[in-house]
């Protein structure tokens, strides 16, 4: 570990860029941290970012102060992406502290990182430089200038794109790559894969956009024959029957609707893709279910039928179950929202259990939609057997039947 601190320190100076520090160790914590070079009254200086899952906190380090606080991000993340005016570094740091550095040479030079305090946000996709596809989907005009009403769905690519920056690592860039977008819509987020895996990142990659939209995906295509793109390919088809590959090395799943979401992380999971991004849209199936369980607790049920079905699904936990959740489940606002929130819990844990390191992150600000929450799931290799006691401990308890945990227990042949 000493040799790889006194690696990164030989590289804190004008030439260095940027650091991103990933995957942490202790998940509760800081979940991500990000180091940059600035300069004030003419003295170099490091600007560490550090991320919870709620907030950031900003400091300004000395070299020295920043050679000091390396070891102890050394010890908290396993991930470190380095990027210098010549150079892209990435360091790897295994459970038992044992550290490897990848190191490839650019092959033309970066431009130097600017060194002001007060800096403009920088995007990955930067506003002034124009981006062909940013232009016919409207979020930018032809000199390059964001769209005003169109400049909250440019940081949402933004941001999405810093979400794939951080899994470039798990990627292999020695054979081509295969990326499934389920329900890619209108695919602003598709388009900006592909030019910033391809196109600036210089990956071998294929992706297939699938969506139910015959025109929408008509449009797409015309737009990739425009661009050039020739491995990025739309096609009009459901997710729960799409069989068109054998294996996948990512899949993407952005704001499908209800139960589509499981479908598509089923279909993951099965392929054994090294990543899953994934964003749920709307999501009514638990909702549905709780809900059947509060009319039939307050005598509200339609039908002997639905009565007598609903009442061999929950037994004797009932009244235990409403007596504990009778605040949330007395009002349908929080029931929903309730509902979105076990379904997205669970989710994460079935993959957990799937032998995938699983973060539940935030993707925009609630402000600019409710449908913030981000899945990222890494293929690890170890399942996780207490995640799917825990999703199974309360399935049972509340007395529901997700879809993920059916999918992928018809899979396994699991009874």
């Amino acid at each position: 570990m000493e040799e790889i601190i006194q690696f990164l320190a030989g590289i804190l100076n004008r030439e260095f860029i940027r650091a991103v520090f990933s995957n942490p160790r202790v998940k509760d914590n800081v979940v991500k941290a990000k180091l940059r070079p600035m300069e004030q009254k003419g003295e170099l200086l490091f600007q560490l970012e550090s991320f919870t899952k709620t907030q950031v906190f900003h400091k300004n380090l000395t070299v020295e102060e920043t050679k000091d606080e390396l070891a102890k991000l050394l010890e908290e993340f396993r991930q470190v992406q380095v990027e210098t005016v010549s150079e892209d570094i990435t360091v790897l740091i295994s459970k038992k502290g044992k550290a490897t550095i990848k190191r490839k040479r650019k092959k033309v030079q970066a431009k130097a990182a600017d060194l002001s305090h007060n800096r403009k946000k920088k995007y990955i996709l930067e506003e002034g430089i124009a981006v062909p596809f940013l232009q016919d989907l409207g979020v930018m005009t032809q000199d390059g200038k964001i769209v005003r009403t169109k400049m909250d769905k440019f940081r949402q690519i933004n941001r999405f794109l810093e979400f794939v920056e951080d899994i470039l690592p798990q990627l292999d860039k020695d054979r081509e790559l295969t990326l499934l977008d389920f329900g890619c819509g209108k695919s602003y987020l598709t388009f900006a894969m592909y030019y910033y895996l391809h196109e600036l990142k210089g990956y071998d990659i294929r992706i297939i956009g699938l969506d139910l939209k015959t025109d929408v995906i008509l449009h797409c295509n015309e737009l990739a024959k425009k661009y050039g793109y020739e491995k990025l390919t739309f096609l009009v088809g459901d997710i729960a029957d799409y069989e068109g590959v054998d294996q996948v090395d990512m899949v993407v799943t952005l704001h499908a609707c209800d139960t589509a979401t499981d479908y598509a992380l089923a279909k993951a999971v099965g392929w054994n893709a090294k990543v899953i991004l994934s964003v749920p849209c709307c999501q009514h199936e638990v909702n549905k279910q709780l809900e059947k369980q509060r009319n039939l607790h307050s005598g509200k049920m339609k039908s002997k039928t639905e009565v007598m079905g609903v009442s061999e699904m929950l037994g004797d936990q009932l009244a235990s179950m409403e007596e504990v959740l009778g605040p949330i489940m007395d009002y349908g606002l929080l029931r929903e929202r309730f509902a979105a929130l076990v379904t997205d819990g669970l989710r994460a844990k079935r993959l957990e259990s799937e032998e995938y390191e699983t973060q539940v992150l935030e993707f925009i600000d609630m402000e600019h939609t409710p449908k913030n929450i981000l899945l990222r799931a890494v293929k690890k290799g170890s399942p996780a057997a207490k995640s799917r006691k825990e999703a199974e401990d309360c399935e049972r308890f509340l007395k529901i039947q997700p879809t993920l945990g059916m999918l992928l227990a018809e899979q396994k042949g699991d009874k």
